[in-house]
């Protein structure tokens, strides 16, 4: 892989980053000790080894003069993998520092010049275990993408890498001029492409918001600084609510999130909005079973999260239907498909749009809250198991607040990135998760006792 022109989503990111608002996508991974010692010895080496061997990895951003404003990925030809893999040792108690650590590292822009990511090794000076902070650069990768190219530092991962057999078929020459049954079906998808653009624009119109609703807890001026905040839930108790109030497993956890925010923001003492507060929730355009291939496939839904709501089974009854008519009408429609516009727009508009396209984006919604889905095998790291795995996302301009999910190991690892000075009191939210969780749980175990007794 030599040169590759960037796709529009991806320089709609690259051109939204400014040095307050970073837009890397992140891991945290906590990994236990390695059986009979070692702790993180050789791990530094492992990562730069396997690291170096991922072709993405080594891609950098660079302008080019055609399509004018564009820009490409191409392959650097000084790349050292010894300036993006770093070791960092706390010297404090690990478990207590690790997430601070992580959180000031999350605040660091990456180095444009060189390929857009970074690795951490994060360790104590005993043998407690350790963790990996990953960062990706939001366009080298939406969150299926990172986890293809981040799960390559994996043992399980590595080694079927190693092993797999390629095998090769023949491709039939293509002739370079396009037939009228070529030309016609190309015209074809371009008219459907314009004419969805026309009706998401439509939507994003009507769903703007001159006047966005004041929700101190979720919007600040920017410091620049972040925070990351970790919850644990218990899958099979995610499970039990869905099976009795109905729905799916993401349902349930934007319910979490929404009856989160309503403890935190009334322990705060600030008064809960008739209208919750707008979600945006990416969905892949990726096809099931298809092969991750490169850059950004994204579209997403908006969903009210109903924190005026007092009853915890309503607010999750809002949330399900809500999604339920997002999920009629398809991630290709509605003003949640924003990112869809991305690819009807010029390159220099990306180049000289985007900070404003940015700014804008509080109009819209008002916090971010994506589910990236993880191998559901077990991995290990040089021999060490993973334990937990927290993924982290970007902040948008006037928002405080990101949340990023995934499931591993029969658990929910929730993280959530905030401006660091805005939400100093972040672990309370995180905490409130497993509160809310926990009384969705009670509820729903009543109610299914009494619909056992009605029987």
């Amino acid at each position: 892989m030599s040169s590759e022109l960037l796709a529009p989503l991806d320089l709609a990111f690259w051109h939204l980053e400014s040095a307050g608002h970073p837009m890397h996508l992140g891991a945290l991974a906590l990994f236990g000790p390695r059986p009979g010692g070692g702790g993180a010895d050789g791990v530094l080496d492992l990562l730069a080894e396997r690291t170096a061997a991922i072709p993405r990895l080594r891609m950098r951003v660079r302008d080019v003069l055609v399509p004018v404003g564009g820009a490409a990925w191409s392959t650097a030809k000084d790349f050292d993998v010894r300036r993006h893999v770093r070791d960092v040792c706390l010297t404090g108690d690990f478990t207590a520092e690790v997430t601070a650590a992580a959180g000031e590292l999350m605040e660091r822009p990456l180095e444009r010049g060189l390929p857009p990511w970074e690795m951490y090794l994060l360790h104590g000076t005993r043998d407690e275990g350790f963790a990996v902070l990953v960062k990706l650069h939001h366009a080298l990768a939406d969150g299926m993408r990172a986890v293809a190219i981040g799960a390559g530092i994996f043992d399980e991962i590595a080694d079927a890498r190693r092993t797999r057999t390629r095998h090769v078929h023949p491709v039939p020459p293509r002739s370079w001029l396009a037939g009228p049954r070529v030309l016609a079906d190309l015209a074809q998808r371009r008219i459907e492409e314009l004419g969805r653009a026309v009706g998401v624009g439509a939507s994003v119109v009507r769903a703007s918001r001159l006047d966005p609703p004041g929700l101190p807890a979720l919007t600040a001026a920017p410091s620049g600084t972040r925070r990351l905040g970790t919850a644990v839930l218990p899958l099979d108790d995610v499970q039990q609510v869905r099976r009795v109030a109905g729905g799916t497993a993401n349902d349930v956890l934007l319910a979490v999130v929404a009856g989160a925010l309503r403890r935190w923001m009334h322990e705060r003492g600030e008064r809960l909005p008739a209208v919750g507060p707008r979600a945006l929730v990416p969905v892949s355009r990726r096809r099931p079973g298809s092969p991750p291939g490169a850059g950004n496939k994204l579209s997403a839904y908006l969903v009210e999260l109903p924190v005026a709501e007092a009853d915890p089974l309503a607010r999750l009854a809002s949330i399900r239907d809500a999604m339920d008519r997002n999920k009629a009408a398809g991630p290709a429609r509605g003003a949640g498909a924003v990112a869809l516009l991305a690819d009807q727009l010029p390159s220099l508009a990306h180049r000289f749009g985007a900070p404003l396209a940015g700014g804008a984006a509080r109009m819209l919604f008002d916090v971010l809250v994506t589910s990236v889905p993880l191998p559901r095998s077990t991995l290990s790291l040089g021999g060490c198991p993973l334990r937990e795995i927290y993924p982290m996302a970007p902040l948008a301009r006037g928002q405080s607040l990101a949340v990023a999910m995934s499931t591993y190991g029969g658990q929910v690892h929730i993280g959530l990135v905030a401006d660091g000075k805005a939400l100093p009191d972040l672990d309370r939210l995180a905490c409130a998760t497993r509160e809310e969780l926990a009384a969705l749980l009670d509820l729903d175990g009543s109610a299914a006792g009494r619909q056992g007794a009605a029987r």
